[in-house]
């Protein structure tokens, strides 16, 4: 139950300035230490024992809990039209959520329409964002079109608003996607000005002949957003955008991983050694199945819908879990975008019109502490890594945010690892009327969390104020991105052959006005179709041999039974 203050709530930001988190055991990704916090002025100012603090601070007893960064929440849909209808949540109810589960960063996406001008598109969306957020944000920016203005605002997104994403598709064709020409030059531009590419992987021209063919089966239920996305056109498109990545040599956060397909594809190119791969899951990926496409009651079928879809496999979320707890998968999102019912309602004749999104904002913290920590994927210090650490380091903003010590700002989450709760919607700030994790006991929960050195939410109560959140500007060439490229640009560098030049004579080539075949990347014209489909019948060959041949003189015969051929005979289905 949330509870406002509004007549006192910029009385109690204002004068509360001191805070000391005292008896807890804070927890970092790389280390837990019996430790007090004292935060002055938004700012952690002492990490140790027996402090010496002024007076006048509120004191938070944290005796046996745990002290953890803040979350970051890498991937978050508030007050977007997407697929016809606009997210439940808006950025007041979102971050609300957010804080309430212990996530106090936040980084939602600006996703243009094709031919929309990129800055329009951002400029619009952080209006609406400054005036409703109770926590800190950022912002992705979505590359859903390709040409010269594109890579000029890219450059100015980066250098004049603080955007240092973008993210790419390679699904949704005739909406967002790009082809792998333009994904590729996408990379590069990225690559020039130091940003982040974040890419979803999926084959969308064979998901498009996937949705058309199982329409054309009749299936029109949810079932078919699983028939018509089969994870291996996951794992193919994961591969491809590494190799473009590869080629470009760009890094590469490949964004919402879903299956082992694609899981085994990341975790095999970062064996090779590749620098350029980094991966995040959602934690619905990593906790539900598909089988859920398959309940006999719509509603609940159609809630789940999302793309990459849940996977069939009911291993897939143990696996994916095991990927993010040995840090083939680094971050684990949210990837929050409500949609109510009566939204998903859209699509109840046909699954390709039901809106494809996820709640989850408040409970990824509690459901990824359950299953991963609880279920012995990950300790504590593996768990601040994949919901904060890591999307600290990945987007420029450790060791400010993502760590606590002095210095860094004051976002800090009171863990109690042996308190439990039950997952419902009836507790939830967010606005949708789904709860995918309803009856869920979660071990982990959050009592207190502190934004900017505020304290802004504690035992089911909220005191924070709508816009009272803050845009924080994100770096460009991160040091944990782009560090390995530089050194391998340097080592892989492309140098012509030093040589003595040619004297010698050259044939006169006669021009008889065919095309040079030396231009290898020019289109070439396809073959003449056959009545066979294009397959060569040798029956029909005009091939034949110029000249004498050694058996011109050995009577050929029409047939012959061949009784042992070469190699034994083949008593299979061949």
């Amino acid at each position: 139950m949330a509870y406002y203050w509004n007549h006192s709530i910029t009385h109690i930001t204002n004068t509360m300035t001191r805070i000391l988190i005292k008896g807890g055991k804070v927890v970092n990704d790389d280390c837990t230490q019996d430790a007090d916090v004292y935060i002055e002025n938004g700012i952690i100012q002492q990490v140790g024992k027996e402090l010496m603090i002024p007076g006048g601070a509120k004191v938070i007893d944290a005796s046996g809990k745990l002290v953890l960064p803040g979350g970051i929440d890498t991937s978050v849909h508030l007050e977007e039209s997407f697929m016809n209808a606009t997210t439940a949540d808006d950025f007041y109810s979102g971050t609300k959520a957010a804080l309430a589960g212990g996530t106090t960063m936040v980084i939602g996406h600006v996703l243009p329409e094709k031919n929309e001008s990129l800055l329009e598109a951002y400029e619009k969306y952080r209006l609406a964002a400054d005036a409703k957020t109770c926590c800190d944000y950022a912002l992705h920016v979505g590359v859903t079109w390709w040409g010269p203005k594109v890579r000029a605002e890219m450059e100015k997104l980066v250098r004049e608003e603080g955007v240092n994403s973008f993210q790419m598709f390679m699904a949704y064709k005739d909406m967002f996607m790009l082809r792998d020409s333009e994904l590729f030059q996408a990379l590069q531009h990225c690559k020039d000005i130091g940003a982040i590419a974040r890419v979803h992987a999926e084959n969308g021209e064979l998901v498009a002949e996937g949705a058309k063919e199982t329409l054309e089966l009749g299936i029109t239920g949810p079932e078919g957003i699983e028939i018509s996305r089969p994870e291996e056109l996951e794992a193919e498109a994961t591969h491809r955008a590494i190799t473009i990545g590869n080629r470009a040599n760009c890094p590469v956060y490949l964004v919402n991983v879903s299956s082992m397909g694609a899981g085994d594809v990341v975790a095999t190119a970062k064996m090779q050694g590749m620098p350029v791969v980094h991966a995040e899951t959602t934690t619905a990926h990593s906790v539900l199945n598909g089988m859920q496409y398959y309940h006999q009651d719509w509603c609940y079928a159609a809630a789940h819908v999302t793309v990459p879809p849940l996977r069939l496999d009911p291993s897939t979320p143990n696996y994916l879990m095991s990927l993010l707890g040995n840090d083939t998968l680094n971050v684990v999102s949210s990837d929050h975008r409500p949609f109510t019912i009566k939204q998903k309602a859209m699509g109840k004749d046909d699954f390709t019109k039901i809106p494809h999104g996820l709640p989850g904002i408040q409970d990824r913290m509690s459901v990824i502490w359950e299953k991963g920590v609880i279920g012995g994927k990950m300790d504590e210090n593996r768990f601040v890594a994949v919901t904060s650490s890591n999307a600290a380091k990945i987007y420029n903003l450790y060791p400010r945010k993502g760590r606590i010590i002095p210095g860094a700002d004051a976002d800090i989450v009171v863990w109690d690892p042996e308190g439990s709760k039950y997952e419902t919607r009836s507790i939830h700030p967010s606005t949708g009327d789904i709860n995918l994790y309803e009856g869920l006991r979660c071990h982990g929960v959050p009592l207190v969390t502190i934004s900017r050195g505020h304290l802004v939410y504690e035992s089911g109560m909220f005191t924070c104020a709508e816009g009272s959140g803050k845009f924080c500007p994100m770096r460009t060439f991160p040091d944990y991105l782009y560090k390995k490229m530089v050194q391998r640009a340097k080592s892989q560098a492309v140098k012509p052959v030093e040589r003595e030049p040619y004297t010698g004579e050259v044939v006169a080539v006669a021009n008889s006005g065919k095309r040079d075949l030396g231009s290898l990347d020019l289109d070439t014209p396809s073959r003449p179709s056959t009545r066979h489909g294009g397959v060569r019948d040798l029956h029909e060959s005009s091939f034949s041999l110029s000249g004498a041949q050694i058996d011109d003189k050995v009577p050929k015969r029409s047939s012959a039974r061949i009784l042992a051929p070469p190699g034994g005979r083949s008593s299979g289905i061949w």
